[in-house]
């Protein structure tokens, strides 16, 4: 039975202790907030679980034992990320070390450091986007190995999601002036919160042998009213080491919402779908010769979860390696392209980015 120590007793948090207690692990989570964990007790998990699960153990840092634990789960808000990572793998490196998305702060600050320690401490550092770990995706990922769709010549990424789902799972905050998803520098926005669709569509760019995005061009929609500055928009356009050209749309306004990926081929198309209605993701696609077939894919919110956790369990066995699609490099990859975003609405002009220069601002470069 795996250690699991999860910092974090929010949204997140409860997700991911749910998972790790499907699996029969030790779950510990941490939190400064007592009033966070009591809520993980008496009113989260119980409301999205059925009942309180007395086996998972709730305390704050003060009280936290320093004991080693194979994984450590980091679901705090992204501006902490990276220095508590810092700190983990410092002071007890685990295992495993899985911090949600995203990974950090559109400053990149910290970014090459963790990359750095995380190679030297032989911890196998991940990132939550779970998305390209699903049914839809694994399935997808089949359509697109037996050529189907022919060769792939463009993607179009949408994660369009009004972030009334996020407060209503939230609601002590009263908006996103409470939280660090009302301020774009510290990871929130739609480029921050909703990064899941650069991370997607370089997940299929990668599965289509098209290397990573190194061309942005970016168009941002920014509230700025004095209390919160965030991005409700968050428009890109992308080109990658090979050529491959695409679009991505972020956005935090739209009801109901979007979460879509397409990929054009040379013979026919395939669209994925996040929620295409309450009990089921999908996918339609063709070969341009007959029909187009649907395939609905049925899942539960905490599904979303699983795979991500599976690959994990993967890799406290030794059984997955640096390929894995969460691993701190593709997490990081996705980080140089909101940076990118950021600094191509900016200056109103095309960036590229250099990853031979590092993770850090330094790597990205105006046109």
């Amino acid at each position: 039975m795996y250690k699991v120590k999860i910092y974090g007793a929010g949204s997140i948090g409860n997700h991911l202790a749910y998972a790790c207690r499907s699996k029969g692990w030790e779950t510990v989570i941490c939190d400064v907030d007592p009033e966070a964990l009591r809520r993980t007790r008496e009113d989260i998990y119980p409301a999205r679980y059925g009942n309180w699960d007395p086996e998972i153990q709730l305390i704050t840092p003060d009280k936290l034992p320093d004991k080693d634990v194979d994984l450590v789960i980091i679901g705090t808000p992204p501006d902490t990320h990276i220095s508590l990572a810092l700190s983990v793998l410092e002071r007890n490196p685990p295992k495993a070390l899985l911090i949600e998305k995203p990974l950090c702060t559109p400053s990149l600050e910290g970014a090459k450091e963790l990359f750095d320690l995380a190679g030297s401490t032989g911890t196998f550092v991940c990132v939550g986007y779970n998305h390209t770990m699903t049914d839809n995706t694994r399935r997808a990922e089949e359509i697109l190995a037996k050529n189907i769709i022919g060769t792939p010549i463009s993607i179009s990424a949408r994660f369009r999601e009004h972030w009334g789902g996020i407060f209503s799972a939230h609601p002590w905050l009263a908006g996103p002036q409470d939280t660090y998803l009302g301020f774009a520098a510290r990871g929130g926005g739609a480029s921050g919160e909703h990064s899941h669709a650069m991370n997607i569509w370089q997940h299929f760019a990668h599965l289509a042998g098209m290397g990573r995005i190194v061309e942005v061009s970016a168009m941002m929609d920014m509230v700025d009213d004095g209390v919160v500055k965030y991005d409700r928009v968050c428009f890109l356009n992308v080109r990658t080491e090979k050529g491959l050209v695409g679009d991505i749309a972020q956005d935090v306004i739209t009801e109901p919402a979007e979460k879509i990926l397409r990929v054009q081929g040379s013979e026919g198309f395939l669209e994925w779908y996040v929620n295409i209605d309450g009990g089921h993701d999908a996918l339609r696609y063709s070969d341009g010769k007959g029909g187009v077939k649907e395939e609905l894919i049925p899942k539960t919110r905490p599904d979303d979860f699983k795979g991500e956790i599976n690959n994990i369990e993967s890799i406290l066995a030794g059984k997955t390696g640096a390929d894995s699609p969460i691993a701190l490099n593709k997490g990081l990859d996705t980080m140089m392209v909101v940076a990118a975003a950021h600094i191509s609405h900016n200056c109103r002009k095309t960036v590229k980015i250099n990853y031979q220069a590092g993770y850090g601002l330094d790597a990205i470069e105006v046109l």
